[in-house]
């Protein structure tokens, strides 16, 4: 046989062999969860695609079947849920950080409260050189430079998360703005995906916005220590990441646990976990066993991954128990495939 058929057959088999799976939803997880794509595609036979839009299109793709799972930080009401036949599950841990762009203030050096950031998103605090902001930064050269306040434009789970924690920290805007994946912003300019936000950030001298983690590592982007519950002011750090975790309370229904303002003197005050909704349905039995094949996999192997990224694993008995809801869709609990890879 030529060598060029072979090649071409060897093609064809793999190609039959391989089963596509497709996620849409946040720009959060994303990266965590291309880079489990490509390590699970060499010892398994699933091949992602996700598409990192907005957590809200992701909650809107598997209500209509348009992709095997759904992704976002703000988990899906169990009203919802029931009536589009939808399961939720946690499948990492990451943090929101706050970047500003100024120049005369080095990385890592500005300190904030949760109140300080909600007055400063309500309006309230103009210019970066403000009393309340000079008070708890003492020998930082704040700058006479108006503060220009950058938010999500789209449906997004880390504004949830976001307009979350200033609502914990301030109960004016609990009561004026709330939170929500989308909230009427009192002040700012919006920007699509954490792209769009640490870009006008870095354009605009005295911006301030909020990215996750990841993110801000990955394009170098200047940080904001937060003060936490504890007292201390914090730089984000995966130590912080994991003692904010490692305080969670996981026994609420559904594992819509609250992760931000973790006790401890470590804990970095603004984490959160990231869902995935898959559907119920049994027309689409095989869709959803895909996707949940792809995180039984990532539990088992994806650690690593996830850690170089910044973001924490779940804890064992928090992935125990979510293998232990997948039989009621699937009949039985898929088993991690491969045995190389990301672990």
């Amino acid at each position: 046989m030529p060598v060029v058929l072979t090649v071409g057959l060897f093609l064809l088999a793999f190609a039959a062999q391989a089963e596509s799976l497709s996620g849409i939803g946040g720009t959060f997880p994303a990266l965590v969860y291309i880079k489990w794509g490509k390590a699970a595609q060499q010892t398994t036979s699933l091949q992602l695609t996700y598409k990192a839009v907005d957590s809200g299109k992701g909650e809107a793709a598997i209500i209509s079947h348009d992709a095997d799972f759904g992704a976002s930080e703000a988990p899906m009401s169990r009203d919802a849920r029931a009536a589009n036949r939808l399961l939720q599950f946690p499948t990492l841990i990451g943090a929101i950080v706050p970047i500003v762009n100024l120049p005369q203030v080095r990385e890592g050096e500005l300190k904030l409260t949760g109140a300080l950031l909600a007055d400063i998103y309500a309006g309230n605090i103009r210019k970066w050189n403000d009393p309340q902001i000079a008070e708890i930064n003492p020998g930082v050269l704040l700058p006479n430079v108006s503060i220009a306040i950058v938010h999500r434009y789209e449906a997004s789970g880390t504004s949830f998360v976001f307009t979350s924690y200033l609502a914990r920290a301030s109960q004016a805007w609990r009561n004026r703005v709330g939170a929500g994946m989308t909230v009427k912003w009192p002040v700012g300019a919006g920007a699509i995906g954490n792209d769009g936000v640490a870009t006008t950030v870095n354009i605009t001298r005295g911006g301030i916005g909020y990215v996750d983690y990841a993110f801000a590592v990955q394009h170098h982007l200047s940080m904001v220590r937060l003060q936490n519950p504890a007292g201390a002011f914090v730089r984000p750090a995966p130590d912080g990441f994991a003692a904010a975790a490692a305080a969670a309370d996981w026994n609420v229904s559904d594992f819509a646990v609250n992760l931000i303002d973790m006790p401890g003197p470590a804990a970095w005050p603004l984490m959160t976990p990231t869902f995935v909704v898959v559907s119920t349905d049994p027309n689409f039995h095989d869709r959803t066993a895909r996707a949940i094949r792809f995180f039984a996999w990532a539990f088992a192997h994806g650690g690593a991954v996830a850690a170089s990224l910044g973001f924490i694993t779940l804890p064992q008995r928090v992935q125990d128990s979510v293998r232990a809801s997948w039989p009621d869709v699937l009949g039985d609990t898929p088993a991690a495939e491969g045995s190389a890879g990301a672990r």
